[in-house]
């Protein structure tokens, strides 16, 4: 059996719990990619395995970081490097599971390796996007980087802004960078399954995990981490559900309404990891009906295994 297997699927697709099932039956340990998990005692809203299953395996990568510290890319990839090596070492087979599809991407692909933000410069662009357009910094760009010009909308100010960045400080063209990103294999040997159900059945299992994190007391959970002497970090502060109920703390909602938000912002994430997903390579889908239980998928898995 292959000893690299990851799990890919959109928020509330049964990934951990598939995870879970798997590793047990394989005698795997779990590696979380998922830029929220890394937070300690952001429990509720980040949907972490319980401490009774992260007893029963192993799992790496999560409670790593005090939420008011920020998390990378290249940081992240750094992390699930030394695991991947520590699961190793302990001759396990290793199962990596989560939603964040950037950090996903990276692992599988590479990640980009271009110069971090200038503000100077980013800050000279914008200024001649609003006197100038930006058509006239997309003809530009054109000229130093016709690959990427085609890749990125006349009026994406956000990417011309970035790929000119990259070109004045580097005297590079940004997809030159982003050549070792978008790889049509795998870096490592893993084998990748993903979960699909239906929008409509994803949809309700979002709406009704909303719903249990609001019983299991995700509003207190909030208030615990905003009392703390530490500021929440941006990265932790902008989460899709932290945000929100931070918004009706601040008087800005009702706590009805955070909810409501918090189930139509993670349906359009939902929707962002699809679009995601679909440029992966190499993924055997897995078709999920509405009534299959989590052992009829733990059999089609290790049938497919």
């Amino acid at each position: 059996m292959n000893q690299m297997i990851m799990i890919l699927g959109v928020t509330a697709s049964g990934k951990s719990t598939l995870a879970f099932d798997l590793a047990k039956n394989i005698d795997a340990e779990i590696i979380s990619i998922d830029s929220m998990k890394v937070y300690r005692r952001m429990d509720i809203g980040t949907a972490k395995p319980s401490l009774e299953r992260r007893k029963t395996v192993k799992h790496h990568l999560i409670d790593i970081f005090e939420p008011s510290e920020s998390c990378t890319a290249g940081r992240f990839l750094d992390l699930t490097h030394q695991a991947m090596d520590n699961v190793k070492a302990a001759n396990k087979p290793m199962i990596a599971a989560g939603g964040t599809a950037l950090y996903t991407k990276a692992l599988l692909y590479g990640i980009f390796n271009g110069p971090p933000a200038n503000e100077e410069i980013r800050n000279s662009l914008k200024d001649r996007i609003n006197t100038e357009g930006t058509a006239r910094l997309h003809r530009e760009l054109t000229k130093v980087d016709p690959e990427a010009a085609e890749r990125i909308h006349p009026n994406d100010a956000r990417r011309i802004i970035r790929a000119m960045e990259v070109y004045k400080l580097t005297g590079k063209p940004i997809s030159s960078f982003q050549n070792q990103f978008s790889a049509e294999k795998p870096l490592d040997d893993w084998k990748i399954i993903g979960l699909k159900r239906p929008k409509d059945q994803a949809s309700h299992r979002i709406n009704m995990r909303v719903k249990k994190m609001a019983e299991m007391g995700f509003l207190e959970e909030a208030k615990n981490l905003l009392a703390e002497d530490a500021p929440l970090s941006k990265q932790a502060a902008a989460a899709i559900g932290y945000a929100e109920i931070i918004d009706h703390l601040n008087g800005e909602s009702s706590l009805d309404e955070a909810i409501e938000r918090i189930k139509v912002n993670t349906r359009k994430f939902a929707k962002s990891q699809r679009t995601w997903f679909k440029k992966f390579k190499n993924v055997t889908w897995l078709d999920i009906e509405e009534q299959e239980t989590p052992e009829e998928i733990l059999q089609r898995t290790l049938d497919l295994l």
